[in-house]
């Protein structure tokens, strides 16, 4: 049995999963003061004692992290970097909240100006005396060589919390959107670790030994103990599960678009012949742009509980979610009370909807169905206007999916996967309007904990082989080591497929799920005087997101 939680802002929904079929499914309120009661009330709500002795796996997925960023809730980090020249300190990111210090590396991973250890030290009293106890540190070509980072971590390390160095994020080099990953990895580091500490306290609680994993932004989980590293990586970590969730619903030989409509946002993903859209560069929040692998997503302002009102004559919706439809008992004329009016959903008290929806008309000048109507359309073609937008936008660029660029793809979604409470009651108008199959698959209410609990460990590594220099590094861990001259690229390939095994075997990755591919390849000549001396290679392996293999796709759509 396989447990899956999704800790939402306003309820945390659990299902508990054999062989891919739901058995029990729930949804609690979420106390965001308190996870551990949230999830420990969602874990009883769905498994009984027996259940709990038969778990193979628990996998969580959480909007901690992402709603940190969002709300600015984030502890103060001390960013040194080490730019060297050619690079205006004003083009970078975090500028104002960064110091910059003397010593670099070329791009090859020579060291072209070394530390001052003494500038470092007196910085380090600095921050003491700021109360900094965060550090993130990110030089421009660490990825080709770590030491100066690794020197100036272990200045910081004794008097520091944590302190996040930019190598260890991602084998790739854009170093702007380093900066910003290291900053925000460090700036939830405390958030996530506590969480981490709680859930480590749940399991003793549940008295089970079974892997404990988080759901990260590409779909894929790590464990809760690695999570504590890289708490970055579960940033957007909410759509990512829909996505995993609606994944076998989806038609393998058509594009789709699947829409998840929650209480205060729509989120918004692509299929390309059934695989997910990825950011090739990196998932951005808010203004950070990172180097985050994650899936394709875009989210409006906009759900069954959004604010409904009149503002200069015009019908509004959303931004904000000032609490639960007034069929509920909420505050406030909400998308939810419109359905209900309408008939499309038998919840809540329909006495109290039409109240709401009445205050909204006698603003509007209309009658309470046709106001009732009007906040439909209104809610369903802003949705689809965004799935049309979002369309465009990715036709206007090179296509990525978690596997491959579709050189020359042009998306053109036939089918619309629909999910999340308001969904039964909006697919229908949302299709008409995108002209696309509406699909609402079973227990769509709970989609992000069960695409939580099906999603496999995904892990990438980046190693780069310099055969003149006779070095070879694996960026994420920082190491080095020689090779002969004749090495070559299917070296360095067996040699990563090794380690990657390794690190997946580390991470709580079954055997059966640790299908290993070659995202990314290059190779360069090494050019002196006219000659070749050399080659530089550069290999970028993955373990092939997707659905563990614990469990069988529960829906087919073709």
């Amino acid at each position: 049995m396989i447990l899956g939680i999704d800790v939402g802002g306003t309820h945390t929904d659990s299902v508990l999963m054999q062989n891919g079929k739901i058995l029990r499914k729930s949804k609690v309120m979420t106390d965001k003061s308190d996870l551990l009661k949230s999830v420990t009330q969602a874990t009883h709500a769905v498994a009984q004692p027996e259940d709990i002795k038969q778990l193979r796996r628990i996998v969580l997925s959480t909007t901690m992290t992402t709603n940190a960023v969002a709300q600015h809730q984030l502890d103060q980090v001390g960013l040194i970097v080490m730019s060297g020249p050619g690079v205006s300190h004003r083009d970078l990111p975090l500028s104002d909240k960064t110091t910059f210090v003397r010593g670099y590396m070329n791009h090859r991973g020579l060291e072209a100006e070394p530390i001052d250890e003494d500038e470092i030290i007196e910085l380090q009293k600095e921050f003491a005396r700021k109360g900094i106890k965060h550090f993130g540190v990110i030089g421009k070509f660490s990825t080709r060589s770590p030491a100066h980072e690794q020197i100036i971590q272990a200045l910081l390390i004794d008097d520091a919390n944590h302190v996040t160095v930019g190598h260890r994020l991602s084998g790739e080099l854009s170093f702007p959107r380093r900066i910003s990953t290291a900053y925000l990895n460090e700036a939830v580091w405390s958030l996530h670790s506590t969480m981490a500490d709680q859930l480590q306290t749940y399991l003793k609680q549940l008295g089970v030994d079974v892997p404990l994993y988080i759901l990260k932004a590409d779909g894929g989980t790590i464990d809760v103990e690695q999570s504590r590293h890289y708490p970055v990586q579960t940033i957007l970590s909410g759509p990512a599960a829909t996505i995993m969730g609606v994944l076998p619903f989806v038609p393998t030989n058509r594009d789709s678009v699947s829409i998840d409509v929650g209480g205060t946002t729509t989120d918004i993903a692509l299929f390309a012949d059934g695989a997910p859209l990825l950011e090739p560069k990196g998932v951005q929040i808010e203004e950070h742009k990172t180097l985050i692998r994650g899936l394709l997503t875009h989210s409006i302002a906009i759900g069954g509980d959004s604010h409904v009102r009149v503002i200069d004559g015009q019908l509004a919706i959303g931004p904000e979610r000032k609490g639960s439809a007034m069929a509920f008992d909420g505050p406030v004329p909400t998308p939810t009370d419109a359905m209900i009016v309408l008939g499309l959903a038998n919840i809540g008290d329909k006495a109290k909807a039409t109240a709401a929806i009445e205050s909204v008309a006698r603003d509007l000048g209309k009658s309470t169905e046709q106001t009732a109507q009007a906040i439909m359309d209104l809610a369903c073609e802003t949705i689809a206007a965004k799935v049309r937008s979002m369309i465009a936008e990715v036709n206007g660029k090179p296509v990525y999916t978690i596997h491959e660029m579709l050189e020359g793809k042009v998306l053109a979604p036939t089918d619309a996967i629909v999910v999340g409470g308001p969904a039964p009651y909006m697919a229908k108008q949302v299709g008409e309007l995108l002209q696309m199959k509406a699909i609402v698959p079973g227990d769509s209410d709970v989609i992000n904990a069960s695409g939580a609990a099906m999603a496999r460990t995904t892990v990438e590594l980046t190693l780069m082989a310099d055969t003149e220099e006779r070095q070879m590094s694996i960026a994420e861990e920082g190491t080095q080591a020689d090779i002969p001259r004749n090495f070559t690229i299917n070296d360095l390939i067996d040699v990563g497929t090794e380690r990657l095994k390794e690190i997946a075997r580390v991470a709580g990755a079954p055997e059966e799920d640790i299908e290993i591919e070659v995202a990314d390849s290059q190779s360069f000549n090494v050019i002196r005087d006219g000659s070749t001396t050399g080659k530089n290679f550069r290999v970028r392996l993955q373990i092939k997101p997707g659905l563990t293999k614990h469990v069988t796709a529960h829906a087919t759509a073709n």
